[in-house]
Parts: structure tokens; sequence; C-alpha cells
């Protein structure tokens, strides 16, 4: 359910999957498309064109109906019959490009991202997140991670006591919002994968005690409900299951409650923002990281 930060099943066979020539507007539904079955999904802008490529890797030969299935919903949804490609891809060298790839990222004023594979090590004036490259490919790079970062240290201030990350993927929204706040965070995903790699990160930052990890399908989850209502949500998840699910999460939202979304291009906030406004929301702020917009909402 989260798509922008990404995580990898290990696999002794991969393959990468993917599609070019896509303008903005369609990447979210091909992005969603990869994510059924790829451990990990990856973004790339050819500056002189303007196009994306949108790349999975995954299992070889595993998920292949579901992966046909969710493309062909992706060309009838954005009209691009864009075709796969696909090549095999050695683990060790996936692997080795993936660290290369995953440089300490700075975010915001506050945070640092920094892989395994790099010495360990305090960055002054920094909160520091430590993730697997194996594991979390990506983290801290895409525009939506980076967006609800800032946002983070934006309402910060507000000092929420009940906090959920709703879709959390690798977790680092939940560990980011835990070691800033010092406060208990619920984090959810439908992915049993991404539930047990939120639990070894938080092990891995010595946030094990702050942030708790449930396997949930949207906001269906009894310790969802036993937590509410909460002061700070976020979700980091994609343009139209936000507008889905605006309803359920303004009925968990504590009154003065924020919300920070995220998933979004900038040409689908006004959608996003509209659906959210009508269960009783208002816009505090708009944060872009390149093609990608958080939103920060409010309960009056």
């Amino acid at each position: 359910m989260s798509p922008p930060t990404a995580i990898l099943r290990p696999a002794t066979a991969l393959e990468t999957v993917f599609v070019e020539q896509l303008p903005p507007d369609a990447l979210p539904a091909f992005e969603a498309a990869f994510a059924t079955v790829c451990g990990t999904v990856a973004l790339f802008l050819d500056e002189s064109t303007d196009l994306w490529r949108v790349e999975g890797v995954k299992d070889q030969g595993s998920g292949e109906a579901e992966l046909a299935t969710a493309l062909s919903l992706a060309r009838l949804v954005t009209g691009i019959a864009a075709p796969l490609g696909r090549h095999a891809t050695e683990s060790e060298g996936w692997l080795a490009r993936t660290r290369s790839a995953f440089p300490e990222q700075a975010v915001g004023r506050r945070f640092v991202i920094r892989g395994t594979h790099l010495p360990p090590g305090a960055t002054p004036g920094r909160l520091l997140i430590r993730l697997d490259a194996g594991v979390a490919f990506g983290s801290g790079e895409h525009g939506s991670t980076r967006g609800c970062l800032r946002a983070l240290e934006r309402v910060a201030h507000r000092r929420p006591r009940r906090i959920i990350d709703v879709g959390t993927g690798s977790g680092i929204l939940a560990l980011a919002a835990a070691a800033l706040l010092r406060r208990g965070v619920l984090a959810t995903d439908n992915d049993p994968w991404a539930v047990r790699v939120l639990a070894e990160n938080a092990r891995l930052n010595q946030l094990h005690l702050l942030v708790r990890g449930v396997l949930a399908n949207g906001w269906n989850a009894r310790a969802i409900r036993a937590g509410a209502p909460y002061d700070l949500i976020f979700a980091n998840i994609l343009a139209r299951p936000l507008c889905r699910m605006a309803r359920d999460l303004a009925a968990h939202l504590a009154p003065g409650g924020t919300v920070i979304l995220a998933g979004l291009l900038a040409s689908q906030a006004p959608m996003v923002l509209a659906a959210h406004r009508r269960q009783g929301l208002v816009l505090e702020a708009g944060l872009a990281e390149g093609a990608w917009t958080t939103l920060i909402l409010r309960r009056r």
C-alpha cells in the first residue's frame, strides 16, 4: 500500500521489469502495478524528454499473471499502451549497485538517512535513521518520503501524542516521528514483509520500544481502532487510495489533529485535497519535492 519507499525480499534469481516513456500523470498507476509483485520499484526521469521510466525488481517468473492484470489496468486508466520490458538481474550485482546508489541523505533540517553499508557515526545537529540498503532501497530519496519528513518538522511543535503511519513500507516515517518526538507510533501495512522489515529497522535504530508494526488493510484493524483518535496521521500511499480512504481517515482523526498525505503528483493534489475537504479538513500547507506534492491538513 505504500508506494515510493520500496522493500526488497531476498531472492536468488532476480529480474528487472520496466516500462518507459511515461508522462508524469501516468506514474502512480504504473508504479502501483509494479508494486503488486515487485520487491522494489524505482522511478527515473529522462531530463531530455521529461518522460519517466518505472522499473521493478522481482523473483524471476513470479507473479506473472498478477503483473499482467495490474499493467492492463494501468494502461486502461492512463490510456498509455506502454510495453513491458525485462532483463535478468544478478542478485549480488544488483545489491552492489543498490548500495552504491544509496548514499547518505540529508533531509530537511533535522534528518539524515544512512545505509548500514556506510560507516557508523553521528551527524552533528541531525537525527540519524539507519536503513539496510538491501531491504529499503531508495528510502529518503523519493520526493514523497522527503516531503513527509519536511512536513513532520513543520508540525513537530504541536507535540502529538497519538501517531499512526498508514502504509508504512520500510517504516522510515514512523521511525523519524518516534526519534524526533519520542512518542509511540503505530505503523501499519497490508504487506506482511513490510511489517517484518519495519520491526528490523526499529531494532536497528533502537526505537523498537516506541514503534509498533501491525498488519492491516487500510483502517480495518482492531489495533487501529483501539488507538484512535490520532493527533498525527501519515499516509504516504497513492492519490486514488487516499481519496477512497478520506472518510475513514477523518473518522480516526482527533479534534485539532494533523494529517500528512503524500504519494501524489502536483496534478493530483486538488483531487486529494477535495476528498478530504469534504470530510471537514482544511489545508495548512503544500510542500513540493520535484514532481511530487505533500499535503499538510488539519481538523479545526
